[in-house]
């Protein structure tokens, strides 16, 4: 009898900590990605974990930066070779009001974790979690297949969908027309 009550006591303490953890998400929506990454440790366990309509905004941000957003996942090689050169655009054209967000795909946590830790990606990040793809694909852009790496570059009017990967030096040609 005293198992089944620690069951469900832990049980109980379990949810409590997942509620939580949602309403936490869920006030992240009327912050910045920058405000809600900027404690973020390299553990996907505490990286925002958002659904579609969540995440939605960050598409649509009307402020003096050049947003560039990257949708990817661990298992994708293309994605993976391509990060190095989204984590040197973060840095190096950050004078240059240029935010780079990081939006993993990825479905097994336990990975996401290993691959975060051994990385050390600098970016902001968020994991996306929604299986509705095909209600939201559409909505990140009329264009997108849903293949990754798939990224969205815009600031204020100008927006421009890519669903392919990036050399460094084609990133870069591709922000020129954001930053001039």
């Amino acid at each position: 009898m005293k198992k089944i009550y620690y069951i469900l006591l832990l049980s109980v303490l379990m949810s409590c900590k997942t509620e939580t953890k949602s309403a936490e998400v869920a006030n992240h929506t009327k912050t910045s990605v920058q405000e809600v990454t900027e404690k973020v440790p390299v553990k996907a366990s505490e990286v925002p974990i958002l659904n579609f309509e969540q995440f939605e905004k960050y598409l649509h941000l009307d402020d003096e930066y050049i947003h560039v957003v990257n949708f990817w996942a661990t298992w994708c090689a293309p994605c993976v070779k391509e990060l190095p050169y989204f984590e040197a655009v973060n840095q190096e054209y950050k004078d240059k009001n240029v935010k780079v967000l990081l939006v993993s795909l990825d479905f097994n946590l336990k990975k996401l974790d290993a691959f975060l830790a051994k990385n050390e990606l600098k970016s902001e990040k968020v994991l996306l979690d929604d299986p509705d793809q095909n209600s939201w694909i559409p909505k990140v852009s009329p264009e997108w297949s849903g293949a990754i790496p798939a990224t969205v570059i815009y600031k204020k009017g100008k927006r421009k969908f890519y669903e392919h990967s990036f050399t460094k030096a084609e990133l870069e040609s591709e922000l020129r027309h954001f930053i001039n």
